[in-house]
């Protein structure tokens, strides 16, 4: 990166000036030119953070905003600078893979943040098990850190779970008099993971669940499953998906005249999807991450202002109304690093295992650490660290995200 180039090229030419300065002194100079090359290697270490995204295919509305957001990410950290590597996964689970091995074994980083969906991220604990590399997931499930074993030792996550969303699906439709849900969502595992999770919580608030359909994210028509949904009349119908793709159930519910509650999961929280749903999203729910309500928050909501100063930052990138929840993750992720990474280089230099190491243990003890979602208080069996506070509900109302108070 530019800047940094800039500054070790001006040192190490100090340097060289320094010691041709005094030929008469040979002996000292060749001692001083050793001392030299040794002490700007640690000055300069260099900090290397690899992203694995969804820039391409049907996940792009997420994986977009979070590589806007890298650009916002410090450049430097504890006195060291920061190169970010972003790679495109093209929301496809094989190349997620292939990204991650390749950021590992070639540009050899310290810490991996992504993918931004379930799929993907699954994939990748194997291989940054194997190379011993903290991994930061943008995506939702729980899965992706829990339980929290031998490989999922080095995955950490910064998006609310599925089942923190889930459980507050079903108290709002509990206290909306809803008795029975039908579910439809991704025939991934996204869609599997939510599911599992919003037919707990149903069952736990007395909820019936009276139908489950899938369907994948390039499908152009679920008219099928959701001719089947209302065959059962729900009174309210969850929909387990995430980006544009997730607009479809909703829209297909309003075209055959379905007049009860709508919920999404908190994978739609971008502009892209209120563009493609349109008017058939008003009126829908959704538990949702605090950035997209900052500015309704009450004022001692302590997500509040760190969120608003990241609004700030990013819609000066690109412009009023730009910002997105998957972006805040990003950007939550470098929150952790940032906080991270100071303790991790007071044990090792970056680019060796037992800084990697050090990262990862540093990760894990992060406490009270307030973020654009919430607080973050990690420990060895819990590597997200949010509480209740993490999630609103929120209302589509024109295009809007309205928050909704408890």
């Amino acid at each position: 990166m530019p800047r940094f180039e800039t500054t070790e090229r001006a040192i190490l030419g100090t340097r060289t000036a320094s010691v041709r300065a005094t030929p008469s002194c040979r002996g000292l100079a060749l001692l001083a030119a050793a001392l030299c090359a040794a002490l700007p290697t640690i000055a300069l270490a260099q900090v290397k953070i690899g992203l694995v995204l969804s820039l391409t295919g049907p996940a792009a509305s997420l994986g977009i905003p979070a590589r806007d957001t890298v650009t916002l990410l410090p450049r430097q950290i504890g006195g060291q600078s920061v190169e970010y590597i972003v790679l495109d996964d093209a929301s496809d689970t094989t190349q997620a893979v292939q990204d991650t091995k390749k950021l590992i074994s070639e540009n050899h980083v310290d810490a991996i943040i992504g993918s931004s969906i379930t799929p993907n991220s699954l994939a990748m604990i194997d291989v940054v098990a194997d190379g011993e590399t903290p991994m930061i997931s943008l995506a939702s499930s729980a899965k992706i850190i829990e339980p929290v074993d031998a490989k999922r030792h080095w995955v950490f996550k910064t998006p609310q779970t599925d089942a923190m969303m889930a459980s507050a699906i079903a108290e709002h439709a509990s206290t909306h008099g809803v008795k029975t849900i039908a579910f439809i969502g991704q025939a991934d595992a996204l869609g599997e993971t939510f599911y599992t999770e919003v037919a707990k919580f149903a069952q736990l608030h007395h909820i019936n669940v009276v139908a489950s359909e899938r369907f994948n994210r390039t499908d152009p028509s679920v008219t099928g499953q959701v001719l089947k949904i209302l065959a059962t009349h729900p009174d309210a119908v969850v929909v387990g998906a995430a980006g544009t793709p997730a607009a479809l159930p909703p829209k297909t519910l309003r075209e055959r005249g379905y007049k009860g509650l709508i919920y999404h999961n908190h994978g739609v929280g971008n502009n892209d999807f209120l563009r493609v749903c349109g008017a058939d999203c008003n009126g829908t729910f959704l538990p949702a991450s605090p950035v997209l309500v900052a500015a309704q928050l009450p004022a001692d909501h302590p997500a509040k202002r760190l969120a608003l100063d990241y609004i700030a930052r990013f819609e000066a990138l690109r412009g009023p109304g730009s910002v997105s929840a998957f972006g805040s993750y990003t950007w939550d992720a470098g929150m952790l690093l940032s906080n991270a990474v100071p303790i991790a280089l007071k044990v090792a230099a970056p680019g060796t295992p037992e800084f990697r190491g050090a990262l990862r243990d540093a990760l894990e003890a992060t406490r009270a650490l307030a973020d654009t979602n919430g607080v973050v208080n990690m420990s060895a069996t819990d590597h997200l660290g949010l509480d209740q506070r993490a999630r609103v509900m929120v209302e589509i109302k024109n295009a809007k995200w309205v928050y909704q108070p408890h």
